[in-house]
């Protein structure tokens, strides 16, 4: 074949495919086209042929809204004839446990301060036991008298204070004496009576002098004349000397026991 040969090829008839079966509108589908928007008719088309002028979203079904809430009124209780008293006596009694409650603790906090006050004093001062009766008749043996170990830090000592000492002698024994010399003082003691710088001592305290007692002295730098009051029988400076500063323990001027005789010491 000559390459200016063309070849037609018999023409072959073609068969249209053949048509699909139509499927069934299902329930569902049917459901949805109830939501669709209708087609509307224009009445005004010459032939009346319908068709949708407008495309528009499925309507949404309107929200459910609650019910309404639905209150009921009711009177206002009335109370009975005793109700008043009985909350007035129920006020009464509730004031009266705070009061007793207000009062239990005042004497609650008042016993702890009293006895805080008490270890405190007992700490700084000294509770003794008088033994003998060299200072009789204002201290007897077996009073019970309150030392003050504070005292001389602050003042000075007086003629005529009653102080506790660590006798000269023998330091782990203490003495009750009354102070009648002070430094620098001339002394001089005779069956009549004291005499300190040229002036006799009044001395209500004593029950009698001691006519055997005969003595001159002048008192020393930093030391104490000191005597009983119980002169005929007193063991003091006119036996065991003049007695140091340093040998002072405390001031004694209250008793606390006997009852009877408790209070300030002259």
């Amino acid at each position: 074949m000559s390459p200016d040969e063309i070849v037609t090829a018999p023409e072959v008839a073609l068969e249209p495919p053949p048509a699909l079966p139509s499927a069934p509108v299902d329930e569902a589908q049917s459901k949805i086209a109830l939501f669709r928007q209708p087609t509307l008719i224009d009445p005004s088309s010459p032939a009346g042929t319908a068709g949708p002028t407008e495309t528009q979203q499925p309507l949404e079904p309107p929200p459910i809204l609650p019910a309404p809430r639905v209150r009921t009124w009711r009177p206002p209780a009335i109370s009975a004839p005793g109700d008043d008293a009985t909350r007035m006596r129920r006020t009464l009694e509730r004031r009266e446990r705070d009061r007793r409650r207000r009062l239990l603790n005042v004497v609650w906090t008042t016993v702890k301060i009293s006895v805080v006050v008490f270890i405190t004093y007992g700490m700084i001062f000294n509770f003794s036991i008088v033994r003998g009766s060299s200072m009789s008749p204002g201290i007897h043996d077996g009073d019970r008298i309150l030392v003050d170990h504070l005292s001389f830090l602050f003042r000075d000592v007086h003629r005529g204070d009653i102080v506790v000492l660590q006798y000269p002698l023998d330091p782990s024994l203490d003495y009750i004496k009354r102070v009648i010399g002070l430094p620098g003082d001339r002394i001089r003691i005779d069956g009549a009576g004291v005499w300190v710088n040229g002036v006799k001592l009044d001395e209500p305290y004593i029950a009698e002098p001691d006519p055997r007692s005969h003595l001159t002295q002048i008192v020393e730098r930093d030391c104490y004349f000191v005597m009983g009051d119980n002169r005929p029988h007193s063991s003091d400076s006119r036996e065991f000397g003049q007695v140091p500063k340093a040998n002072l323990v405390g001031l004694v001027n209250l008793r606390i026991w006997p009852p009877a005789r408790a209070g300030i010491l002259d």
